[in-house]
């Protein structure tokens, strides 16, 4: 039975720590995220750290630190499962109890004579059958045991998955899995069961490389006579390129794109969208993710990494976004990325320009480059672009144009009759005046527009460049 409509929603998160947050573990954390926000519920996270040798605190931390980026808070304090060893140990014997499970002697000797005797009778595949399974427990030797649980031997199990549809395993093909090794340490296949069930989590959403899992996991539920969550397998990511995802393809951990200088808003739209569809939306707030998300919208096939989409959507999230707010994540962004940070000017000075350089910035990056003008300090350097617009007529004009420049009002209005009148004195137009001003301004020649840069960084930092820049 599958109670879990009924109950509020809880959702988790239970990534392994043995390295960093993949892009398809911030996937599937949001798919959580979202799912559960949108619907009232809670979204917990699970640390499966099992496994001492590779699990370390510098691999948790950077998940953290990848989800806190992403924008995905969860409830209460995150559980390791580790903590959990002694509560999953009971539950193994509570099998035991009520005759799900067994005491299991057979040695590794024993199931590969098992094996290979399956094999020279001609069977492709043999699930080992274990001697022990309905033995007396009068006739238990005083030797180490593995639990194992009692899978069905016949018929099959059905997974009703939200994704993938009806999923059907032979139980034939399922053997008798071990539960609780003979060190008294329990499998990950018991583990993530018993923590599920006692998390209350009622939907368990995770990639489709876990569908195999299920089934096995869902004997575990029905051997405890415990409800079933709701399942859903969600393909991974591939490259662009069809194949699975890997370092070849570009960055593959979470944190690489903080780095990179994606917009957290934009990273969670673009993931939302990869494998999820509402209609033929493509931009979206959190809040419109939130409302919208469902499983229903999830698709079946593996979804494409598209790093100009990606561009796209941080672009128009970075024009649409607070000033303020900009501002936060692009002092976050240069201190993960270990670049120079900001001083209290510079932060003034980057405020102000923000409204001329945040339209058609794909990243950060971009967006710095772009504000140059308002961060750098005399004298400006010029690239050779720039050089190559400060010839000798061009600095002569600038010498003429600095004393008109000294009591005009500081405004666009005030300014373009100027600027516009200099170039028609000089037999040039606008567009010829403007190339020598921004590379005097900005060091560049692709800039801000000329008006913009001079009302950001005032009169007195105007003409002093301009003087500099005419020599």
């Amino acid at each position: 039975m599958c109670a879990a409509e009924a109950k509020p929603v809880v959702t988790r998160f239970a990534p392994s720590p043995t390295g960093y947050l993949h892009i398809g573990g911030g996937r599937t954390a949001l798919f959580n995220w979202l799912y559960a926000r949108g619907r009232g519920g809670k979204f917990l996270l699970r640390i499966e750290d099992t496994d001492r040798e590779r699990s370390t605190p510098e691999a948790t931390e950077a998940i953290l630190q990848g989800l806190r980026w992403l924008g995905l808070d969860w409830d209460g304090e995150a559980v390791s499962q580790f903590e959990q060893k002694d509560r999953h140990a009971e539950v193994a014997h509570q099998m035991l109890a009520r005759g799900t499970a067994y005491k299991c002697f057979s040695t590794q000797e024993d199931i590969a004579t098992f094996r290979a005797a399956q094999e020279a009778a001609g069977a492709s595949y043999a699930v080992f059958q274990s001697p022990w399974r309905d033995a007396d427990p009068a006739s238990y030797p005083d030797l180490p045991y593995v639990i194992r649980m009692k899978a069905p031997r016949d018929g099959e199990t059905v997974i009703d998955d939200q994704v993938q549809g009806r999923v059907v395993i032979q139980n034939a093909t399922l053997d008798d899995m071990i539960v609780l090794r003979s060190d008294g340490t329990p499998t990950y296949m018991l583990a993530v069961v018993v923590d599920d069930h006692d998390m209350g989590v009622t939907h368990v959403i995770r990639g489709d490389d876990h569908l195999n899992n299920a089934a096995r996991q869902q004997m575990v539920y029905d051997a405890m006579g415990w409800d079933i969550p709701v399942w859903a397998h969600i393909p991974l990511i591939h490259g662009p390129d069809g194949k699975k995802l890997s370092k070849r393809h570009g960055a593959t951990a979470v944190g690489d794109y903080q780095v990179q200088g994606y917009p957290a808003a934009g990273m969670r739209n673009y993931l939302t969208r990869l494998g999820w569809a509402h209609g033929n939306d493509e931009f979206f707030t959190s809040q419109q993710a939130m409302e919208w998300f469902d499983l229903g919208g999830i698709g079946r096939s593996p979804a494409r990494l598209d790093f100009k989409k990606l561009e796209n959507l941080c672009g128009q999230h970075i024009a649409a976004a607070e000033d303020a707010a900009l501002l936060h994540e692009i002092e976050a962004f240069l201190a993960a990325a270990h670049m120079e940070l900001l001083t209290d000017a510079q932060r003034d000075l980057l405020s102000r320009a923000m409204y001329c350089v945040k339209d058609r910035a794909k990243t950060f990056l971009e967006l710095i480059e772009k504000a140059r003008f308002a961060l750098v300090s005399r004298p400006v350097s010029a690239d050779a672009a720039a050089e190559a617009a400060l010839d000798t007529v061009s600095r002569g004009i600038l010498k003429t144009l600095t004393p008109r420049l000294q009591t005009v009002s500081w405004t666009k209005e005030e300014l373009e009759p100027i600027l516009t009148e200099i170039a028609a004195a000089h037999g040039i137009g606008f567009g010829k005046l403007a190339a020598p001003l921004r590379a005097a301004l900005a060091g560049r020649t692709a800039t801000p527009s000329v008006y913009d840069m001079m009302l950001v960084i005032g009169r007195d930092e105007t003409i002093s460049r301009l003087k500099d820049a005419a020599g």
